[in-house]
């Protein structure tokens, strides 16, 4: 990948503390006082007004973004699009203990793949100062687009940004992981049934699955369009995996055969449906995962997958933050992958 950004400046916000005080119903000097943290001067439910009305004017002093500007401030925000998703919760885990050697603190919230719900946390962080906003699978929504056409200071990890995908992104070389896993079927002779995944709308995904079709045809072996079985509705991708194993097999009687599921979990479903139907694995189907949970090894020996080196992403995380502050031009941070063949 070689997709450069250059940081812009950031822009102060137009809106004045009378603006707050005005949404809010109270007067400027308490709006003031529960901005400053003056607690003791404001009731709960007033101090809560407030801080709604913080967030949705998008208000942020001079004197707070003077100190972002100088790196001062201390919050680091991690929005996460499923932490359901073993591997999320490990790459935000690294980024935490990356973050806190560095002296910073990392506010974790999970999106659950929502636009809504993202921007109402890109808000809320926005109204708290965060020092940067990292987004470890980002959604379109307004608010992202808007926030990073002014130049605020986002990290894009695993996927790019949906709104500018030339924007500089942490994660691995996903067309070279699929055309890894279309050489893993290629080399063994494996006729490949098809493809599971969940949202096709994650950069990521989309990446994976293009390279891998495209190595696929180059071979003579081009998968048909229903061979590939999304479910962008659905966060739980042992559910997926699961039940996409009857419409999977029903277009590909023959066996044996292989399927690449584009999360473990997701062949953590399939290898339970598949059982179920007295269908073994990996000698009728050869089932081929993403990510290498770090269970694999202890409750899936029958499971191949890609290695995401998830430990690795905090520090690359850290290394973007200090360009930014830097005011550097910056560009992807590629981590390496590799294939884990098991048995």
């Amino acid at each position: 990948m070689d997709r450069r950004t250059q940081p812009r400046a950031r822009i102060e916000s137009p809106v004045s503390l009378t603006d707050v005080a005005a949404r809010a119903g109270v007067s400027i000097a308490t709006a003031s006082r529960v901005i400053n943290g003056i607690a003791n001067k404001a009731s709960a439910a007033t101090a809560v007004r407030v801080h709604q009305a913080v967030a949705a004017l998008g208000y942020r002093p001079v004197s707070v973004g003077r100190a972002l500007r100088h790196g001062q401030s201390r919050l680091v925000a991690l929005l996460a699009a499923n932490l359901a998703n073993p591997i999320m919760a490990a790459i935000a885990a690294s980024a935490e203990a990356a973050l806190r050697a560095e002296g910073l603190v990392m506010v974790l919230c999970d999106t659950h793949e929502r636009p809504e719900i993202q921007d109402e946390y890109l808000l809320e962080m926005r109204a708290q100062f965060a020092r940067a906003i990292v987004l470890l699978g980002a959604v379109a929504s307004p608010q992202l687009a808007a926030m990073q056409a002014a130049g605020e200071p986002l990290v894009f990890v695993n996927r790019r940004s949906p709104h500018d995908p030339t924007h500089a992104t942490i994660g691995i070389d996903n067309a070279g992981a699929g055309r890894d896993v279309a050489d893993f079927f290629l080399q063994r002779n494996i006729p490949v049934a098809g493809a599971i995944l969940g949202s096709p709308a994650s950069s990521a995904t989309a990446d994976r699955l293009r390279s891998f079709g495209a190595r696929l045809a180059a071979a003579g072996r081009k998968l048909s369009a229903t061979a590939v079985i999304s479910d962008a509705t659905d966060l739980d991708h042992m559910a997926i995996g699961y039940r996409a194993v009857d419409t999977l097999l029903a277009q590909y009687p023959t066996r044996p055969c292989g399927i690449f599921c584009l999360s473990d979990l997701i062949a953590y479903g399939a290898h339970r449906r598949l059982t179920e139907c007295g269908i073994a694995v990996p000698d009728a189907v050869c089932l081929l995962g993403f990510d290498d949970n770090p269970l694999n090894d202890w409750v899936a020996p029958w499971l191949s997958s890609v290695r995401v080196p998830y430990a690795a992403f905090g520090a690359a995380v850290v290394r973007v933050l200090h360009g930014m502050t830097r005011g550097e031009s910056l560009s992807d941070q590629v981590l390496p992958h590799r294939l884990v063949v098991r048995p």
